[in-house]
């Protein structure tokens, strides 16, 4: 069995560097949420060089709270903005020397896109228009979106705490965390194993990002699980 260990970097937070040897999928920030071209060169430089593969993480305009909050767009707003956002880091990547795999919205745009077709659909369109996959949450309406027009990649969470019916709790709710690494890595091979997830995310702005990715790739390799890009 393999598995892929994605972060999400570029964002201008300080561990990517150190994060990047460590996993095997980096989703870098195009831009809108957080980062800057610079930011997402460096980000991409550093993933040729650790043979790391490279995703797009498209966010809501929305920096002053890292696209984070949940904001009303039409869906054609919705599409006009991702097509901009991917193709722009797929023209970084072309530069870098590398080449765009995948793509995972960022933060609300991710966890409203898992429960409201009208941000799932320009989503998967997007997808379905750059020939890409799309990351998302296992069972959700976004999953049954992508039906035979783009792949869908199952996406868990080691540093984020689910709800019974496999939502990611809300950031301002109790239990949104998971702080523990070595808990992060349990949850990470149950959601592998119940749920037939394909890549686990860390987030790169966690302050315990290392620790969790380095308790995740133990924990995995100890299951048995090849870490690799599933692109």
């Amino acid at each position: 069995m393999h598995v892929d260990l994605n972060c999400d970097l570029g964002e201008g937070c300080a561990m990517d560097g150190e994060l990047l040897p460590l996993i095997s999928s980096a989703n870098v920030c195009c831009g809108w949420h957080a980062g800057d071209a610079a930011t997402a060169m460096a980000t991409l430089k550093g993933a040729v060089k650790h043979g790391v593969c490279v995703g797009a993480h498209p966010g809501f305009p929305d920096r002053e709270h890292f696209g984070r909050r949940e904001i009303a767009r039409s869906e054609q707003e919705i599409y006009q903005d991702c097509v901009y956002q991917v193709g722009a880091m797929m023209a970084l990547a072309r530069a870098a020397g590398t080449a765009v795999r995948y793509i995972k919205p960022h933060g609300a745009l991710y966890n409203m896109a898992v429960r409201d077709d009208a941000y799932g659909r320009p989503l998967v369109a997007v997808a379905e228009f750059f020939g890409l996959p799309l990351l998302g949450l296992p069972g959700s309406r976004l999953q049954g979106l992508c039906h035979q027009r783009c792949r869908f990649v199952a996406e868990g969470y080691a540093d984020r705490g689910y709800r019974p019916g496999g939502s990611l709790v809300p950031r301002d709710q109790p239990g949104a965390f998971v702080h523990d690494p070595a808990e992060g890595a349990k949850q990470a091979l149950r959601v592998v194993r119940e749920h037939g997830v394909e890549t686990i995310c860390v987030h790169g702005d966690n302050p315990q990002a290392l620790a969790f990715v380095r308790a995740l790739r133990e924990a995995l390799q100890q299951a048995g699980c090849e870490i690799r890009g599933f692109a």
